[in-house]
């Protein structure tokens, strides 16, 4: 996708207008962005360990390596970094963030405090689309200070049939459906995603939604991240991904959501530090 376009993948882009699409929260963002229509609330979803970012939201995750003195990390989307969306390609890795993140309360009605970053860990819209940012605070700190612990990462591969729950932080509200299957490759504008989680229809995810953690709601643990929608039933465009089957076959959904796996990111985290090294599948540099 063109970098002066705000995609609404499900996000906002910095300094963009309100949109729809990649879920942020602005325009030209498939990332879609925030809009008026605000999904239903869902019942006995805990919004501990979900943060508001200025475009999009997020999560507070922990893998099973991270001790309570390790720095904490905050997932979030690709489309949702504040220097822009990473280009087709493109892997940024260890710069320098001061971004900050509103954490919310269980509730979800009020935030309970800032969280600040001094690192992007890790970004890239290539084969996932996944901005992970390293903070200032410890996950000991954090639970001390708010009484909030981190969402668990999955370290193993999300099941078709599997009840979830999409929680966004930007929003404070939740939505309810399964996934549906996996996508072998997503296309949307210059972006190639690879294993995507498809939602079944009930998940109507809107913008401002990119980069909210999808939680299986029987182990509480994060599967993947929200990140995308088709908006118009066109084909491969922005804002309209596309799925492209093994054999080339291309199928358009319209209506229909979508999340990055991240099992393999869990894979890649040792504490709280980036290792990209094998058997990390995550693009390189």
């Amino acid at each position: 996708m063109p970098r002066h376009l705000t995609r609404r993948l499900l996000g906002v882009a910095a300094g963009a207008t309100l949109a729809a699409g990649l879920l942020t929260a602005a325009a030209p963002t498939a990332l879609a962005a925030p809009t008026t229509d605000r999904p239903a609330p869902v019942a006995d979803v805990s919004f501990a360990g979900t943060v508001a970012l200025s475009n999009c939201s997020g999560s507070l995750v922990r893998v099973p390596s991270a001790t309570d003195d390790d720095r904490a990390l905050v997932l979030t989307n690709g489309h949702c970094l504040e220097s822009g969306m990473p280009g087709p390609g493109e892997v940024i890795v260890d710069q320098p963030s001061h971004r900050t993140f509103s954490l919310l309360s269980a509730d979800g009605r009020d935030s309970v405090g800032t969280l600040t970053a001094t690192t992007v860990e890790y970004s890239t819209m290539t084969d996932t689309d996944v901005t992970l940012y390293q903070l200032s605070q410890t996950y000991g700190e954090i639970r001390q200070q708010y009484g909030i612990a981190a969402l668990a990462l999955s370290t193993g591969h999300p099941t078709a049939g599997t009840d979830i729950a999409v929680v966004s932080g930007y929003w404070q509200q939740a939505y309810s459906c399964a996934i549906d299957g996996f996508v072998p490759e997503l296309h949307e504008a210059d972006w190639v995603w690879k294993d995507s989680v498809r939602y079944t229809e009930p998940c109507h995810v809107i913008g401002g939604t990119s980069g909210s953690p999808v939680v299986d709601t029987a182990t509480g643990q994060v599967v993947a991240i929200n990140n995308t929608t088709n908006e118009d039933g066109e084909q491969c465009t922005l804002n309209n991904p596309c799925e492209v089957a093994a054999d080339g076959t291309v199928t358009v959904h319209q209506g229909i959501g979508y999340a990055e796996e991240t099992y393999g990111l869990a894979t890649c985290i040792q504490g709280s530090t980036i290792d990209l090294t094998a058997p990390c599948p995550l693009p390189k540099p």
